[in-house]
């Protein structure tokens, strides 16, 4: 069980701070409206995690390549228009404190809907997680259970520990704070085009 509980710990501590538009969508919220209301937003993949969990689970190894092409063009589009509004963000932006423009309920579905539409969660759990699991609960239920809570607990863990770093940032200055928003603006347009260039790339190499 130890080692099934370690595995689940590396794996979430890496998922965390690897990367990625889910991190990099936590850490603009972060830079417009505080770590405060972006915090619960941690605990995203705890919502979007289980139907993709099950889904994976159900059809292990069986993701077709037009579904993963499906999510990659979603999945760019949303993380545009979350760009542009992290742009509008900058563009208004003054000198005072910005206005909390989304909730922390807000802030938790965007999450869970980037991480729906996000196809390394989908592949992750196929690959990696889902044998693993498959495996462990076969050996012992116990061994399955130490892995996820393992997995998740990292992973929360050290997303909280992200956001709130961003936040003390948040706090240098206006001028300081005004260019990260414009900077996570870009990096999110950065992962929304990537993600539409893998799709159009897979979809010419059929």
């Amino acid at each position: 069980m130890l080692i099934f509980l370690i595995l689940g710990i590396t794996l979430g501590f890496s998922a965390a701070v690897m990367p990625g538009p889910l991190s990099t969508y936590l850490i603009s919220q972060t830079l417009k409206n505080g770590w405060r209301h972006t915090l619960p937003a941690a605990f995203s993949p705890l919502i979007s995690d289980g139907p993709i969990a099950v889904v994976v689970l159900l059809v292990l190894s069986h993701l077709t390549s037009w579904l993963e092409q499906a999510l990659r063009f979603s999945g760019g589009f949303f993380l545009l228009y979350l760009a542009l509004a992290a742009m509008k963000s900058w563009w208004i932006y003054y000198s005072k404190e910005p206005a909390v423009v989304r909730s922390s309920q807000q802030s938790v579905l965007n999450a869970a809907v980037v991480n729906w539409l996000n196809p390394n969660p989908y592949l992750g759990w196929s690959l990696i997680l889902g044998p693993l699991l498959l495996k462990g609960w076969r050996e012992a239920p116990a061994n399955g259970i130490a892995l996820l809570l393992g997995f998740y607990g990292a992973m929360i863990a050290s997303t909280m520990g992200i956001i709130m770093i961003f936040g003390a940032a948040r706090k240098i200055g206006p001028k300081v704070n005004r260019t990260m928003i414009g900077v996570s603006a870009v990096a999110l347009a950065c992962f929304g085009f990537y993600q539409l260039w893998l799709g159009i790339m897979t979809y010419f190499s059929e």
